[in-house]
């Protein structure tokens, strides 16, 4: 497994994500998205892992100017204000390899390991 943890240290389902993992002894990276974003190719990636970029967008954003901003942007063009406004993602992205998630998805990152 290559198990990579995106978030800030501000976000409470980070912390329990990261440590998920560590209490099962999996080796993990873990991304500060305050200190680096996401490449385009790595949001692209986990947008098609986890069915689009909508599906990555927190709804209870506290920045609400990007979130209309994002709302309202022509489909073909959403991944390039979402690239743009990483604090609209739902935390944490966890990725391994093709798969990804958002959110604290136990449940998935169970099936990982198979």
């Amino acid at each position: 497994m290559n198990i990579q943890i995106y978030g800030t240290k501000k976000s409470a389902d980070a912390r329990k994500a990261e440590r998920w993992f560590k209490e099962r002894g999996i080796r993990y990276q873990y991304v500060d998205l305050a200190q680096k974003e996401m490449s385009p190719r790595e949001l692209q990636n986990v947008a098609q892992a986890v069915g689009g970029a909508d599906a990555m967008v927190d709804p209870n954003a506290r920045d609400q100017d990007a979130l209309a901003l994002y709302r309202y942007t022509a489909a073909q063009a959403k991944m390039d204000v979402l690239c743009e406004n990483q604090q609209l993602l739902i935390q944490p992205v966890v990725r391994n390899g093709k798969q990804a998630t958002v959110g604290y998805r136990p449940d998935v990152w169970k099936g990982w390991g198979d």
